[in-house]
């Protein structure tokens, strides 16, 4: 029996340490259970989710319509622009504006628009498009340089930039482009439904306003309405409707915005600066002391505490999310499954994943109080079924041998293995999307940045928040450069193994 190869000792070594980590961070994390009656709870819950209430169909359409639309035209507009920016992606500066836009959550984008524009149309758009443009010139970017290259080595050397890019680089990467362009759009519309937790008109402004008031059967109502939109996506959102979609998502949205020159002139050029440094007349020495001073405090008081608890957080819900992908993608593969049992297999994994981790956080935190444990289970569920449902998919072009094991055999011994390697380049690359959820969970009151940042929004402290939106991206970018270094290491791809 030959010995493992470097990169097999590697993979192993990493799962090894990565599951370790974890452990030890479940050892300082908050677990604790603080509700008086947290059954008493889970029995109300469910008692609405078996009884669900459509009341006020006219205003749920109403928010269903916002939601969809904020989400159609957020994503058009951000695939777009990140097309054009996936041409230039070898200039460093691009790379470096994507990684940083993309690093902040659309909620932190909402927080910070709502300041400027208020509860408007514009805020809601603004608060997609622009991290959703630089996620996708990275993504396209990277499907661009992985398809083939053939017809792009036999341009003749005189062929223009634009022309080789849209005939030589564009046209065999399309179907790649396309779907992931369709799986964008599903990730949209619950960005759209999460932005209503700062009080845009969406569905999740009812979801939040409903389970806050203890209306289990409305808020069942709602959520069931949400998974539907998302789960029969493959019959409305086809390419034929995209146009007309988007031409009513236009006339629907109100675009009335009314920007005051005035505050908005003094949002950007005193009240997110830091305090010290507002006052009339030259800067001093005096004033960069007290800026450094304030900098200073700030970390010790709340960045410290805040990047602690979301690294916490984060590699929990990471190894957590991989234990939970491992578990359930058997459930959609023909490899373990009939296709009536899929069927079921498919519904469960589409209810986990239409469901916003901030919603699902949400509602585990009515039961459990506030610690760690909604936004662990939340995260786990919501990014496990997402990479079960992309390495179960990959199972399809596995061909087993005649005398293949069967059952748990198959399972430990022929099929994880093979498909080993995808799923550790997919939960990679959810590092950095989990690091984001992590740090927006705060303002469920985890001490994550993200409780800090909401507590200076709602304090008016714009400094402050400002200050730890850009430490949460510098975050987000250092963990995301290092989940690529290990990645590129190991070599590990999301293509899979059809042997």
């Amino acid at each position: 029996m030959s010995p493992p190869s470097p990169q097999a000792t590697g993979i192993r070594k990493l799962s090894l340490s990565f599951t370790l980590i974890a452990l030890a961070c479940l050892f300082f994390a908050d677990t604790s259970i603080i509700t008086t009656n947290p059954w008493g709870e889970v029995g109300n819950i469910g008692q609405g989710l078996i009884t669900p209430s459509f009341t006020s169909p006219s205003t749920l359409l109403t928010s269903l319509m916002n939601t969809l639309a904020f989400a159609l035209i957020g994503v058009v507009f951000a695939a777009l622009l990140g097309m054009v920016l996936a041409h230039f992606f070898e200039w460093r500066v691009v790379r470096i504006s994507c990684a940083f836009i993309r690093s902040i959550h659309e909620l932190f984008w909402a927080l910070i628009f709502l300041q400027v524009f208020g509860l408007s149309t514009l805020t809601g758009l603004l608060a997609i498009i622009i991290p959703y443009t630089g996620i996708f010139a990275k993504v396209y970017a990277e499907i661009l340089e992985e398809s083939d290259q053939t017809a792009l080595q036999r341009l003749p050397i005189a062929t223009s930039r634009w022309s080789s890019h849209l005939y030589a680089r564009l046209m065999p990467a399309w179907p790649q482009l396309v779907h992931y362009t369709q799986y964008r759009l599903e990730c949209g519309i619950r960005s759209s439904s999460v932005l209503g937790f700062v009080g845009l008109p969406t569905l999740g402004f009812h979801l939040e306003s409903f389970f806050k008031q203890g209306y289990y059967s409305e808020a069942a109502g709602v959520l069931y309405l949400f998974i539907a939109v998302i789960a029969l996506m493959r019959f409305w959102a086809k390419k034929r409707y995209l146009l007309p979609l988007l031409v009513i998502a236009f006339i629907w949205l109100p675009f009335q915005v009314s920007v005051d020159t005035d505050l908005l002139y003094r949002f950007f050029s005193h009240d997110i600066l830091p305090a010290p440094l507002r006052q009339e007349g030259p800067l001093t020495m005096g004033s960069w002391s007290q800026t450094l001073d304030w900098c200073i405090l700030l970390f010790k008081d709340q960045i410290l505490v805040g990047s602690w608890n979301t690294l916490l957080l984060t590699q929990i819900a990471l190894v957590g999310s991989g234990i939970t992908a491992l578990l359930l993608y058997p459930l959609i593969s023909p490899l373990f499954f009939t296709q009536r049992k899929r069927t079921v297999g498919h519904l469960f994994l589409i209810t986990l994943r239409s469901i916003p981790e901030l919603i699902f956080a949400f509602v585990i935190l009515l039961i459990t109080g506030p610690s760690m444990i909604p936004a662990i289970i939340a995260l786990s569920l919501h990014n496990g079924a997402i990479i079960a449902h992309l390495i179960g998919r990959y199972t399809e072009v596995i061909k087993l041998r005649a005398d293949s094991p069967t059952h748990g055999n198959r399972y430990a011994y022929e099929v994880t293995p093979r498909i080993y390697k995808p799923f550790l380049a997919f939960l990679f690359y959810r590092w950095e999307v989990i690091l984001r959820e992590s740090a927006i969970l705060g303002i469920l009151g985890i001490q994550t940045l993200g409780f800090f940042i909401d507590s200076a929004f709602e304090e008016f402290r714009f400094d402050r928040a400002l200050f730890l939106i850009l430490v949460t991206a510098l975050l987000n970018i250092l963990v995301d450069s290092f989940s690529r270094s290990i990645r590129s290491k190991l070599r590990l791809s999301t293509s899979p193994e059809a042997q």
